[in-house]
């Protein structure tokens, strides 16, 4: 494979990495395994190494701010394992021991992997999937030494990376792209970061507050609520967050996406939320949370009822069961059961939330009567990676200020610019839309302000929404209608004049024609 000098000198060192360079980045790894392993284990392999490549870089952008801040030689902060008291990578997973590798190349970084996780006691536990590099039927030397050469073009220290959460939308790309073992696209579903970044900007989490998200995903939504709190002056260690994820290559992502943000404090756990929830108390309770942010699945076809029917022990679902088939009200309570007495929740769903009849309005109708939901924002549509559907956010809120007691705030984003202020809401990009920092920024603060603006705001009472039978669809409650166009009446009249003058003149020659034809 080279030296360690030869190597290197195909490093990208310019500028910050963007997801859209990464995608194509890894979409190229993905040429290099093409008909040596089957498609569905792309992303295995590829975000192996790119995990492996991305800790290995940190640690040596860690080692140079240790070496300057302890004004030590560099090569005594890169093997001091006292120094990096959060997070070591021994010599074996360093990349340059790995591009040194000639021959035996998956063997190596079997080793590396394993040699992360035994020093490393955030990612014990398998963190790193179970994904086999030393088998050279399927990926043989020359397979491999083409990876890790290709791996090596890119730096991913933190002064490399434009979006914080770049990792886990890596991950999302990975799935999206490549079919799972039954050829079909990957069914997870990823929330586009600048709805992330409206829903946190909207619940506002705060350096005391503890954060849960019970789908986190690949952790997403917590990674977001720990910049907002770093941006209040927070330290990575004063942060708590708390996430459970039941897929357990994602659970393995949003465990490294902690760790390689420094959030050595988070606490993610896998397991089913509904059937297992693993934030309790040792008197058996629910943990209670400040924030709780999540994007659970839409129309869940299975969210485990005939369990919870039987089974269910921390009264979660008090309010009312949905139906088997559609489980996005049994995830609203379950958020609502999280929250502690002062708690506010942020939660995307699919809209048919807020307008869906029968067993779902019982549900909706001693919510809103309990005066839990605080904000309604309705989304545009073409936003998310997997369905078109515009979607939307709930602010629930059990300590509403005493303004926005017994009224719901409900704001329409899917004009693409508000008529009133001329905010522009979103981007028509090549395949989907893109909420923009404008529009997000604009949003939250409506939210935050309970502005009214015509055609896109308006608090709305409790009572006109029994009036309405429960129905939260927004625009009932904010004109949507397209303004008429303006009619210049004296134009429409001098139109008619010429229409009629047109019609005598028509007239008059057909009369001259029938008499010349002698038809009269």
């Amino acid at each position: 494979m080279g030296t360690e000098q030869e190597t290197l000198s195909g490093v990208d060192a310019g500028g910050t990495l963007e997801l859209e360079t990464l995608q194509s980045h890894l979409w190229q790894a993905a040429d290099i395994l093409r008909g040596n392993i089957d498609s569905s284990e792309y992303k295995t392999y590829i975000f192996g190494l790119l995990f492996l490549k991305r800790i290995s870089d940190r640690f040596e952008e860690e080692t140079e701010e240790l070496a300057a801040e302890d004004g030590i030689p560099r090569e005594a902060a890169r093997n001091d394992p006292g120094l990096h008291d959060e997070f070591w990578v021994p010599e074996r997973a360093r990349w340059d021991h790995i591009t040194a590798q000639e021959s035996d190349i998956g063997a190596a970084l079997n080793k590396a992997l394993a040699a992360v996780e035994d020093e490393n006691d955030a990612i014990s536990e398998r963190v790193l999937t179970s994904v086999d590099f030393n088998n050279k039927e399927r990926l043989p030397d020359s397979v491999l030494d083409k990876l890790v050469t290709h791996f090596t073009k890119h730096q991913y220290r933190n002064a490399d990376l434009d979006d914080p959460d770049i990792f886990g939308r890596a991950y999302e790309y990975l799935i999206r792209q490549f079919a799972d073992d039954a050829g079909k696209k990957g069914g997870e579903f990823y929330t586009p970061r600048e709805v992330v970044q409206l829903i946190v900007k909207c619940v506002d989490p705060e350096p005391s507050h503890r954060v849960y998200d019970p789908c986190c995903g690949s952790g997403g939504m917590l990674i977001y609520s720990s910049e907002h709190i770093q941006q209040q002056g927070a330290t990575p260690e004063e942060i708590s967050l708390y996430g459970q994820e039941r897929n357990l290559n994602t659970w393995a992502i949003g465990q490294m996406n902690m760790m390689l943000h420094e959030l050595h404090g988070a606490e993610i756990r896998k397991g089913d939320t509904i059937r297992d929830p693993q934030f309790t108390t040792p008197n058996d309770e629910l943990k209670l949370f400040d924030r709780v942010i999540a994007n659970p699945m839409w129309n869940q076809k299975d969210w485990n009822k005939p369990w919870v029917e039987e089974n269910e022990p921390y009264n979660r679902f008090s309010y009312g069961l949905p139906p088997k088939n559609r489980g996005d009200w049994a995830w609203i309570q379950l958020m609502i059961a999280s929250m502690n007495e002062t708690g506010k929740a942020g939660v995307v769903m699919d809209n048919g939330i807020l307008f869906r009849s029968r067993s779902e309005k019982k549900i909706r109708k001693p919510i809103l009567e309990a005066d839990l939901v605080e904000a309604v924002i309705a989304l545009p549509e073409n936003l998310f990676y997997n369905t078109s559907s515009p979607g939307c956010i709930l602010i629930l809120n059990k300590d509403k200020p005493e303004e926005r007691t017994d009224k719901v705030l409900f704001s329409y984003a899917e004009d693409q610019q508000l008529r009133e202020s001329g905010v522009r809401m979103y981007e028509e990009l090549s395949s989907q839309n893109q909420l923009t920092a404008e529009g997000v920024d604009h949003l939250a603060e409506t939210y935050r302000t309970a502005r009214e603006e015509a055609h896109h705001s308006r608090l709305v009472d409790l009572a006109e929404i029994e009036d309405n039978d429960w129905n939260l669809n927004v625009p009932r409650y904010v004109d949507t209608t397209e303004p008429e166009e303006p009619i210049d009446v004296s134009e429409k009249l001098r139109e008619l004049d010429e229409l009629e003058a047109e019609r005598e003149s028509t007239a008059a020659k057909l009369a001259q024609y029938m008499e010349e034809l002698e038809y009269r």
